[in-house]
């Protein structure tokens, strides 16, 4: 148990610093530009259109390097938030929570909510709902997926026991 606590507090510290900085010390579009220079997938890009925060995010209105970035950074709010969200439910399982999903996927949402808030007092970020809704999404994929784990695990290793049997 002791594990899913540490490894949790350092993933919240990680999201914290991160949270912290500036969009100016974030961006990697000097880095993206360098990698990129060819534009790979292009014209694959250019056939998707966001709407975030009330605008609309593409290749044709933001330019190719902030759609890729945009991307990127949204992949990894899901992907944080689903490690996190998985850390929470392993910690609620092991303290054998009967709603243990459900109360990680509650924890993680209200973590993503305060982490967006807090957002609004650093220079140069906004605190935005719809990453909450992404964060949220990531820990429930996250969550859902080590279930299904879990039961293809326990469909396996019965079968083989009812076969050494």
């Amino acid at each position: 148990m002791k594990k899913y606590i540490v490894f949790g507090l350092i993933g919240l510290v990680i999201l914290f610093l991160i949270s912290s900085m500036p969009y100016e010390q974030q961006t990697i579009i000097p880095e993206l530009k360098t990698l990129l220079s060819d534009k790979p997938l292009y014209d694959f890009l250019s056939k998707f259109e966001f709407t975030y925060w009330g605008r609309t995010i593409s290749v044709e209105t933001r330019g190719y390097y902030y759609f890729v970035e945009f991307l990127i950074r949204k992949a990894f709010h899901v992907i944080g938030y689903g490690i996190i969200g998985l850390l929470i439910y392993l910690l609620y399982r092991k303290l054998k929570l009967k709603l243990a999903i459900i109360y990680a996927i509650v924890t993680t949402f209200s973590i993503a909510c305060l982490d967006e808030l807090r957002q609004t007092f650093v220079s140069g970020r906004t605190g935005v709902f719809d990453d909450v809704l992404l964060d949220t999404l990531g820990a429930i994929t996250f969550i859902i997926g080590l279930k299904l784990l879990f039961v293809i695990k326990e469909l396996l290793f019965s079968r083989h026991k009812k076969s050494s049997i």
